[in-house]
């Protein structure tokens, strides 16, 4: 393919996190089409998701959030369209009314059954041809490149 006499300058450093990058947009571009197949985008299934993994099937606004890093304001947003969809109950919590609780409905557990053969094929695309111990080296890798990061934004 032809790109116009391009030739990368870029350090071997930002090689590998435009990587990165490159991989994580291919991958959720292409998980939002199949996720869009069954009427959700790509952060409604993520909040399914954790709510499916989630004692009981419920967790409070906020720690869906904090487990998506999503902000409140966009958690509200998401919860009450897979409300208004069934996808979910928003109830207030029994002990603090100031605390609102989600919980996958029936139809959000479906839709994630419906969803999973082509997650899982779309994931094999991608790390398939890894053994675990090579996906646990490289998932290693990239949370010591998360924890070195912090580190650093502590010290300077």
């Amino acid at each position: 393919m032809d790109n116009g006499g391009y030739k990368s300058n870029l350090s071997l450093n930002e090689k590998l996190l435009m990587g990165v990058i490159r991989v994580a947009e291919d991958f959720k571009k292409r998980s939002s089409a199949i996720f869009k197949n069954y009427g959700l985008t790509f952060a409604q299934y993520n909040v399914l998701r954790v709510l499916n993994s989630s004692k009981d099937g419920v967790n409070t606004v906020t720690n869906v959030g904090k487990i998506m890093l999503v902000t409140g304001a966009n958690m509200t947003g998401l919860a009450k369209r897979l409300e208004r969809d069934g996808y979910l109950i928003r109830k207030r919590h029994p002990q603090d009314e100031r605390v609102t609780l989600l919980e996958i409905s029936p139809k959000g557990k479906q839709a994630l059954l419906n969803i999973e053969r082509e997650k899982e094929e779309n994931l094999r695309r991608y790390v398939g041809r890894f053994s675990d111990a090579e996906k646990r080296a490289i998932l290693a890798q990239l949370k010591d490149m998360v924890a070195h990061k912090r580190g650093a934004e502590t010290e300077g």
